[in-house]
């Protein structure tokens, strides 16, 4: 799917958009309910025609320049840099320019420096000249704003690949931390399954600091290039972040007199750490960054590009470029089929789909043959605990999450399978698994439980973004409302979690979304558990949400909040309609029991005027995360599945809790 994207401050939004091929429908009239079951109607429709022959659904996951510049900068490494991808990458690259010069990290965004000199840097090695009108605009955009000192620590790591800067200059990360007891503090169990993924592999890299002729120069970059660096004070030393800065300083002088066997020794176990861990598509983790550095990694360790896992490795981010009919290539950072397909199936049914349609049937049996029955690293912290559940993505058995987990259950059990006893066993394995990884207090993670540690954020070398996995009120609500279907709403773990959810609420009314932006996204996840779990809909908590999503609602009658909420307070329940966020919205409402209320009647209107001809949303705005703020994400199939669900349940009602259907 072609996406709309400009990547400019006040570009237009998706009403505007979608004005020349939508129809007006007055909220107040008797007819909504007619054109609500119309635009349900053309949704199925088009959503059915995208369907896969395998089974899945899959969207375009769009996420910033920064993917396709460190994809160019790979191969420059690694001497495979081609003219064709190079001038395909350097297509989309300009595209996402900003009018200022800057790129952002999310549409409508604001420039951002670290994104800013990656995509300089790319567009330089497709062959844009530096005194270019628009790569001048770019490099005085930098400057101004402290130059590639300003940049972020992986940035600088890509640089540093190539003597743009100095490695005595970044914050070391010793192999040696591979050693460190699983109790140890700081130990990469400590991290987040995707930092850890990274982490292990830039161990090595910082070790080795291996620097390739740089192909031209970067002063224009620079504030100063006589001095690229300029000191910076400490931070006190009775704070975590003065101790930190010491103790890399620390690691630093260690680095000069590290003991060659002992570090020959770690640089090989995390060798064997990174390859026991590349997926059966040559991928590690299903996502682009743990694979760069991987890839890099091995290289430095003597791996050759033919060997099978250097070759799989290649191929694997090969796959995860989306070539454009413009001739354009955008490399996506992960790629999500079974959260697509779980989400599209749970659309479909809610929207009056039979539960025995052979696309929902299909849909079925390719989300029981992604079920995970082997132990992966969340083993470490419940290796008791038998495996079971689903990963996000085509090949990720090492990490699969909870929140797919809980929503694959709920789609498996709105569908009329013809073999129901594969189904029963397999959604037992994942309740057990989804049960097991609970975390202390009551919550669930994404991906490990009990991930909560102070420290890896400390750490001055994780300045980019969120290195942790504690729990958050979006997974564990769609945790709670997978329980309540399978009629485990009195169970005590799932009281549990819905205390938890209770205490987390946020004294505007709403809770705050990790993985969708934001307070939308979380209240929009929140409401419809809480309210299967069998809290009545005049609880106080489910009143101050539908009162804060009344007051949030935009005079057009849709819903928006911008990510710049993550940030600034003052965005939150602020930002341009889209048809996700209207969605998440009226399925908060729906099941609060709001069905034939004002709010309720404008945003139905809102999503039936927007639908395209052909029965989609236009969505340019990004609505997903990756780490809140600091990596932003565009699924293409949100804008199809959730308001279709949402029209879905106003039509034909709420799903009733308990097994099936």
């Amino acid at each position: 799917m072609t996406a709309t994207t400009d990547g400019n401050a006040g570009a237009v939004g998706p009403r505007a958009a979608a004005a020349s091929t939508t129809h007006h429908t007055d909220a107040s009239a008797p007819d909504l309910d007619e054109a609500a079951a119309r635009a349900a109607e053309r949704a199925v429709e088009h959503l059915l025609a995208r369907q896969d022959p395998e089974g899945w659904w899959k969207g375009d996951l769009e996420t910033n320049v920064t993917m396709d510049a460190e994809d160019l900068l790979l191969r420059q490494f690694l001497g495979v840099l081609d003219a064709d991808t190079a001038r395909a990458a350097a297509l989309h690259i300009r595209r996402e320019q900003r009018e200022d010069g800057a790129w952002a990290t999310f549409y409508g965004g604001p420039g951002e420096v670290s994104a800013t000199v990656e995509a300089y840097v790319a567009l330089r090695l497709a062959g844009d000249p530096p005194e270019a009108p628009h790569m001048a605009r770019a490099a005085a955009w930098v400057r101004a704003r402290g130059g590639i000192a300003a940049a972020r620590v992986f940035t600088r790591i890509w640089l540093a690949l190539f003597g743009w800067w100095r490695w005595e200059d970044l914050p070391e990360l010793p192999p040696e931390l591979l050693f460190l007891p699983k109790w140890f503090p700081l130990n990469i169990y400590d991290f987040g399954c995707w930092a850890r993924q990274t982490i292990v592999p830039l161990t090595v890299v910082s070790a080795k600091r291996p620097v390739r002729p740089a192909p031209f120069p970067l002063d224009e970059l620079h504030t100063d290039p006589a001095r690229p660096n300029p000191p910076r004070p400490l931070a006190p030393a009775t704070g975590w972040d003065g101790i930190f800065q010491r103790l890399d300083k620390a690691l630093h002088v260690y680095h000069r007199v590290a003991p060659r066997a002992l570090r020959r020794t770690a640089m090989n176990l995390a060798a064997r750490w990174i390859v026991e861990r590349q997926e059966n598509d040559g991928c590690w983790g299903g996502i682009q960054p743990p694979a760069v550095y991987s890839v890099i990694a091995l290289h430095l360790l003597g791996y050759d590009l033919q060997h099978p896992v250097m070759r799989a490795g290649l191929e694997s981010l090969d796959r995860f470029a989306v070539w454009r009919e413009d001739g354009s290539r955008m490399v996506e950072a992960c790629q999500s089929p079974v959260w697509d397909t779980c989400l599209a199936t749970i659309a479909l049914a809610d929207a009056g789909l039979p539960p025995d349609h052979p696309a929902l049937v299909k849909a079925v049996d390719w989300m029981l043959d992604e079920e995970i029955t082997r132990t992966g690293d969340w083993a470490v912290r419940r290796p008791q605990l038998p495996p079971g559940g689903w990963a996000f993505e085509f090949h990720n058995d090492n990490y699969p999450d909870i929140d797919d987990t809980a929503e694959v259950v709920l789609a498996l059990r709105r569908v009329r399978h013809p073999e129901p006893a594969r189904v029963e066993a397999a959604v037992a394995r994942g309740t057990r698994w989804t049960l097991g990884m609970q975390s202390r207090g009551g919550a669930w993670g994404a991906f490990d439980a009990d991930n909560t540690s102070a420290f890896p954020n400390k750490l001055p070398f994780c300045d980019f973004g969120e290195v942790i996995d504690p729990p958050s009120a979006d997974v564990t609500a769609h945790v709670v409302e997978m329980l309540a279907y399978e009629g485990l709403a009195q169970d005590p773990r799932t009281r549990d979690g819905i205390e938890w959810l209770l205490a987390a609420q946020e004294p505007n009314g709403a809770w705050f979304g990790r993985w969708g932006v934001n307070h939308v996204y979380g209240t929009g996840s929140v409401l419809p558990a809480l309210t299967a779990a069998g809290l009545p809909v005049s609880h106080p908590a489910i009143r101050r949400a539908v009162d804060w999503l009344g007051s949030t609602q935009n005079e057009d009658g849709g819903w928006g909040e911008d990510l710049r909420s993550y940030s600034d307070p003052q965005w939150i329940g602020r930002g341009a309609s889209t048809a996700s966020q209207t969605a998440w919205a009226l399925i908060a409402l729906l099941a609060a029991g709001e069905r034939d209320s004002a709010p309720v009647r404008r945003g139905v209107a809102w999503l039936a005027e927007t639908q395209r001809e052909d029965g989609s949303w236009d969505e340019p705005y990004f609505t997903g995360t990756g780490f809140p703020w600091d990596f932003s994400i565009n699924y293409h199939l949100y804008r199809q599945v959730f308001p279709l669900t949402a029209l879905g349940r106003y039509v034909y009602g709420e799903p009733a809790p308990g097994k099936g259907r």
